[in-house]
């Protein structure tokens, strides 16, 4: 029953559409501009940087949070295992922000948030080889999709080589589904990398 409302709670957590409601404060409905998203990338193109970077704190803050309450608050007051809590917790927030019961189940693509994820979750290597694998990838092609499937990929074959060498098996499935997820749900942008529309953020000339 209180795993049950550690994945409730998380869930809620991970469906607050916080792209919607920052389009909603701008007059604009993202989900009809630009690529369609709610997530951070679209909030840039479509509502600027102030609101895109919003958006993004406000997501990866959800994953973050979500874990962090569900190992450091729930787990101590109901007597629960904490990393699987943190897991649950995991794994709920993110299936909140991609299939979020207000929208109709239709979210973001994950991205900030399982940042969040990895922060609070996964050993801190991991979170920090993604990120770098991350910003890496988009300083070379300026392609946001193409840098978010690369660090997810870097971070769920971390945590298997980790389980590998004794790590946790649980968190080496967590990081697999979470890359399975992602490359799943950016599957029109592959289509557009195949087709040679992908955007790209352009750097700004200096006039």
């Amino acid at each position: 029953m209180f795993y049950l409302f550690v994945a409730l709670g998380a869930y809620l957590i991970g469906s607050f559409p916080s792209g919607f409601l920052l389009g909603r404060m701008c007059g604009i409905d993202l989900r009809k501009e630009g690529s369609g998203n709610i997530g951070a990338t679209n909030a840039m193109r479509v509502l600027g940087k102030k609101c895109g970077w919003t958006c993004f704190a406000l997501d990866i803050g959800k994953g973050a949070v979500a874990v962090w309450l569900a190992r450091f608050v729930a787990a101590p007051a109901f007597g629960l295992d904490p990393t699987r809590a943190a897991i649950l917790a995991a794994v709920c927030v993110l299936a909140g922000h991609t299939f979020p019961v207000w929208l109709k189940f239709k979210g973001g693509k994950g991205i900030a948030t399982s940042g969040g994820i990895a922060l609070a979750l996964f050993p801190w290597p991991v979170f920090v080889l993604s990120i770098s694998a991350w910003v890496i990838i988009f300083l070379s092609v300026r392609i946001v999709s193409i840098a978010s499937m690369v660090a997810t990929a870097v971070l769920g074959g971390t945590l298997v080589v980790l389980w590998l060498r004794g790590g946790d098996g649980a968190l080496a499935v967590v990081g697999v589904c979470m890359c399975v997820l992602v490359v799943w749900l950016h599957r029109s942008n592959i289509s557009r990398l195949a087709n040679g529309t992908e955007p790209r953020f352009e750097k700004k000339r200096k006039s």
